[in-house]
């Protein structure tokens, strides 16, 4: 009795219909692929081979423009223009022909030199007259050595394949499809992304951030960052919490920057999820400097800074017309005396709710006078976002009648006066 089991005929599986194709990539890199057809069509099949480096003989009494021109500026011998009507013998030494010449009668001929030929041939007027089909083709980068390439076939239907095409790209680009490589980093190294997650709305978070938090074997996050996101991980990703509240660094600066050398070095792609913008008092710059220092390859992924979002999430713009023409972002853990501008340039406090009261006294200068509007926005774009508003001279007492607490931003400057929580103290 024979132990081997026997070969599934075709559409075992599938309710008894037979694949029409074989799904198939093709290494076209040096070699000779003809394009019959001097049209848009043609062109765009000419890009696209010669973009994937094959050799491009283009056969066609007449060269449309962009044809021309990616004649002129490819590499030498990269793209020939042939200039008459199709023939015998064009498709000598061929691997793939493309036929795009808008005559079924043309396209029919050369389908059938290339089946006499053995070479497999695309005809872009009827897809059933050839031999092969181009599908609809989504890319997405991962790493400088990596790519994600997903072709979609749709029974001739190439409005359909594109519109799947689209949104498998458009899950791709925003980290919802599994990118994780299973094989390890063929350098022995992983890579670390300083990525900066917005105020902590996961939707503000960058495409291309949440294209590389896909990829991540490790995730080292803040407190602010968009911790929602950690429910769309796979189990086996270690994600490790270095949040800091105020007063309360559990995991100090130096040994963050050793987390995240450490996993790299062990072959492991870190993200290490920030809130706002990693260069925005994140100290992105100084976890970027460790990971150069220890040959660990880094890309700074920038965020949407939570000092000009949060205030946007509470009505209050940072600049405005006739209001205020700039405005600066500081810390409140430094002092605050010596800021220039008075109240039509806004000053933003990050950090700053426990120096409040003498961060606001210092503040008070001849240009900015003790009237000069403040808002606290607290949890911006959070569950418990709120906003108080006063003005520099009892903006604290507010605060503290309230119990405003971490995190917060403060905004000083007549822009708050656009803000509907001033309009409502005002009524």
């Amino acid at each position: 009795m024979s132990d081997v089991a026997p070969l599934p005929t075709a559409g075992a599986h599938d309710g008894g219909v037979a694949h029409e194709i074989y799904p198939l990539g093709l290494k076209v890199a040096g070699r000779l692929v003809v394009v019959v057809g001097g049209g848009p069509v043609a062109a765009r099949r000419a890009r696209s081979l010669v973009e994937a480096g094959a050799r491009v003989r283009v056969v066609a009494p007449d060269a449309c423009e962009e044809l021309s021109v990616l004649a002129r500026v490819s590499a030498p011998g990269a793209v020939e223009l042939v200039a008459h009507a199709y023939r015998a013998g064009d498709l000598d030494g061929a691997w793939l022909v493309h036929t795009a010449t808008g005559s079924s009668a043309v396209d029919q001929q050369v389908a059938d030199d290339a089946e006499r030929a053995r070479v497999f041939c695309v005809t872009a007027g009827d897809a059933s007259v050839g031999s092969a089909w181009v599908p609809a083709v989504a890319r997405t980068a991962l790493t400088d050595d990596a790519e994600v390439t997903v072709s979609v076939t749709a029974g001739r239907d190439p409005r359909r394949a594109t519109a799947i095409r689209d949104a498998v790209a458009a899950a791709l680009q925003t980290g919802t499809l599994p990118l994780r490589r299973h094989r390890p980093s063929t350098t022995g190294t992983g890579r670390v992304w300083l990525v900066g997650g917005g105020p902590g709305d996961t939707g503000l978070i960058t495409a291309h951030g949440r294209t590389v938090l896909a990829q991540a074997d490790v995730v080292v996050i803040d407190r602010l960052g968009p911790r929602a996101l950690l429910h769309e991980l796979s189990p086996d990703v270690e994600v490790i919490d270095v949040g800091k509240t105020s007063g309360n660094h559990p995991v100090p600066q130096h040994e963050i920057n050793a987390l995240l050398v450490q996993h790299a070095l062990a072959g492991r792609d870190v993200v290490r999820l920030k809130g706002g913008d990693p260069y925005v008092f994140g100290r992105g710059g100084e976890e970027l400097a460790a990971c150069h220092a220890a040959g660990v390859e880094v890309e700074v992924v920038p965020g949407v800074t939570s000092a000009v979002s949060v205030p946007a999430a509470a009505g209050i713009p940072v600049t405005h017309r006739g209001v205020a023409r700039g405005f600066s972002v500081l810390t409140g853990h430094d002092g605050a005396a010596d800021v220039p501008g008075g109240p039509d340039h806004t000053l933003v406090l990050l950090m700053g709710v426990t120096r409040l009261a003498e961060t606001a006294d210092a503040l008070v200068t001849a240009d900015r006078p003790a009237d000069t509007p403040v808002a606290l926005v607290e949890d911006g774009f959070g569950p418990r976002q709120r906003v108080t508003v006063g003005t520099l001279s009892d903006i604290a007492e507010r605060a503290t009648a309230v119990g405003v607490r971490p995190p917060a931003v403060i905004v000083v400057g007549a822009v708050v006066r656009l803000s509907p929580a001033w309009a409502q103290q005002a009524r």
